[in-house]
């Protein structure tokens, strides 16, 4: 099988990029899959081999050793036609309320790091003059909540880097896309009541993530409701809106 496209993947052990992974291998796109644990991400490559037939490389990147950006992006075995960005961090908001290094490197994963390291690649691509970057961002990104700000802040930040580059890459041929997935069903929130409407699977956000990347807005919400949901929180008055974000 030929490769359609090739296909980077930050952050490839987390749920959300392995299902979008599968989703590209069975599109027959070549993957590379970039990570901090060597062991999970050959485990991943072998299973998207096997399954699907398609060619996947391994990388290790840490994202919050930006000195080492410049080297994992010109060692790449070929610029890829679309990055994916899954890489984060929630952490514990009241940990990081007391422990500086602890909110610093909630910043550095969710924002700071992955945003180096897309403009590296953005500007790859944009050099070649086509290429497409999507960031995962998150809803906790729109309003500081008092219950997950260091978090919350973090994505926000993502989010306006986000757009700004897409400003400045549009010229360029190159598209960058911002997904705010909402609640997650993963490992990470197991255990945890959540609402059911405003709860996607891994799989939801990875076919989300594709069709994003053919076209369309360049900023989404998986789930539709949240754009409504996100716009009246907005709007709410701090004095209200501090009753309820706790």
């Amino acid at each position: 099988m030929t490769p359609r496209k090739s296909v980077l993947i930050l952050g490839a052990t987390s749920d959300i990029a392995r299902a979008t992974a599968r989703r590209h291998g069975a599109r027959g796109d070549a993957l590379i899959l970039a990570g901090r644990d060597s062991h999970r991400l050959a485990d991943e490559a072998a299973d998207l081999r096997l399954r699907f037939g398609v060619p996947v490389e391994i990388r290790l990147l840490d994202v919050l050793e930006p000195d080492s950006f410049a080297a994992f992006v010109d060692g790449l075995p070929v610029l890829p036609d679309v990055v994916i960005c899954a890489v984060g961090l929630l952490g514990d908001q009241t940990a990081a309320e007391r422990t500086p290094v602890l909110a610093d490197r909630i910043i550095r994963s969710n924002f700071t790091g992955p945003a180096a390291v897309l403009a590296l690649v953005a500007d790859a691509m944009a050099a070649r003059g086509a290429g497409v970057v999507v960031g995962i961002s998150s809803v906790a990104g729109d309003r500081g909540r008092a219950a997950n700000y260091v978090y919350g802040s973090a994505k926000a930040g993502f989010t306006a880097y986000l757009s700004g580059l897409g400003g400045r890459m549009a010229q360029h041929g190159v598209r960058v896309v911002t997904v705010r997935p909402g609640f997650v069903r993963t490992r990470m929130t197991e255990g945890l009541r959540l609402p059911p409407l405003l709860t996607a699977t891994p799989d939801e956000v990875a076919r989300a993530i594709l069709r994003a990347e053919a076209g369309g807005r360049a900023d989404i919400y998986v789930r539709p409701i949240w754009r409504f949901i996100m716009a009246v929180i907005r709007s709410l008055p701090d004095s209200l809106f501090r009753r309820i974000s706790s």
